[in-house]
């Protein structure tokens, strides 16, 4: 019998082309498209954003039908599958919870390790699929010395996304087929047109889905709003019947010279120029945010270096916790080029990260993972830099 597997089919020509590639190799092949936001909620509207889903993201309506005319083509079962409460619970929340805290989040990584390789892997096995397919730019392999799977970089440097997937586990990485890790984004789109797929010209998604025209200020505070039990003790009670507000507070110089004032510390992250409010003699970018005191400091661009990092919730993907000291390449952002440092774990679950040359805008909440070539070591969140 054909091997069954579920395509996680998002309505772009990525995962599409996934599907037709499993499809002509002669697999029994069901799409499963999740739902995980109503855009017509008032977080992603704005009051004055209007209610449109912006072009350029992902996981909106339009791309659910297109997944379902995909489907449609190809002669494949496809179900849409419901997941906007856990969505709101595991990506939104903290998301919005990791700004309120002065850090910068990157919800895609979650949304991997819950959403796809949790609870869509789950669901596939629902419906007694031995695996799941998805159109990301990476690859898996088996290491028959060490008996464990390994997450290796794409083919495609220019689009890889092994960076997002470092908090799979062994049991997910046995279980999930990543068919374009082999490929460039040309030859996928040359797949895609010779296949005949009505999306072959789509363009790729950029933005996150929930976040409308990058407004990333006015979302964590229309979500607020509704949600005032997320605010800490550094926000402001309104007189009664008024609610709840994000604090404002002051931008101040490296040596504490009070600068200005901001409408509150979500509103800036680790190496942002732009949007500062204040005027300078020379360029000047923020370098910290002190959620306490509503602080956000300023300084220069040389002031961004770090000589390291420290980091937590680290995973360990291709290996098991590996002595340390361990000579790495580290990317702190995903079109960051990876560095040359040393990697140590003083205790389990963290890591330390000291870099052979410092680097600019190590920036709490964003992830850093490690890389030996073109295998993902692991990975974890990054605390603070040094």
């Amino acid at each position: 019998m054909a091997e069954k597997i579920v395509v996680a089919m998002s309505g772009g020509v990525d995962s599409s082309t996934v599907a037709a590639l499993l499809k002509d190799g002669g697999c029994d092949v069901i799409g499963l498209t999740m739902q995980l936001w109503d855009y017509t909620r008032r977080e992603s509207a704005g009051d004055d954003l209007g209610d449109e889903k912006e072009t350029g993201t992902c996981c909106s309506l339009d791309d659910i039908y297109d997944a379902r005319r995909v489907a449609r083509f190809l002669n494949l079962p496809f179900y849409v599958v419901n997941f906007e409460q856990s969505f709101e619970k595991e990506v939104v929340r903290p998301f919005v919870r990791s700004y309120l805290e002065g850090e910068t989040p990157i919800p895609c990584i979650p949304c991997n390790s819950f959403m796809k390789f949790d609870h869509l892997l789950n669901r596939a096995s629902q419906i007694g699929a031995e695996r799941l397919a998805t159109g990301h730019y990476a690859r898996v392999r088996f290491n028959e010395e060490t008996g464990r799977y390994e997450l290796l970089k794409g083919k495609d440097e220019t689009k890889d996304q092994s960076f997002f997937l470092f908090e799979m586990t062994q049991a997910q990485l046995s279980r999930v087929l990543f068919p374009l890790g082999q490929y460039t984004k040309s030859e996928v789109r040359q797949m895609a047109h010779q296949f005949g797929l009505p999306v072959h010209e789509k363009p790729d998604s950029q933005e996150i889905c929930f976040i409308p025209r990058r407004n990333y200020g006015r979302f964590v505070e229309n979500y607020v709003r509704d949600h005032p039990e997320l605010l800490g003790p550094e926000q402001v009670d309104l007189p009664a019947g008024q609610g709840k507000i994000i604090q404002g507070g002051e931008i101040v110089s490296k040596d504490g010279k009070v600068l200005g004032k901001h409408q509150g510390v979500h509103h800036f992250t680790v190496g942002q120029r732009k949007g500062l409010g204040v005027s300078a003699s020379q360029p000047l970018y923020v370098l910290q945010t002190h959620v306490a005191s509503q602080t956000v400091v300023v300084g220069r661009d040389e002031d961004l270096l770090k000589k390291g990092l420290t980091a937590t919730r680290v995973n360990w993907v291709s290996v098991e916790n590996p002595a340390s000291p361990l000579r790495i390449r580290a990317k702190i952002r995903n079109r960051h080029e990876a560095a040359e440092a040393t990697l140590t774990g003083p205790e389990p679950g963290s890591a330390v990260v000291e870099f052979d040359v410092p680097q600019r805008a190590v920036t709490p909440g964003q992830a850093v993972v490690f890389y030996d070539g073109e295998c993902v070591v692991g990975g974890g969140w990054i605390r603070e830099g040094w």
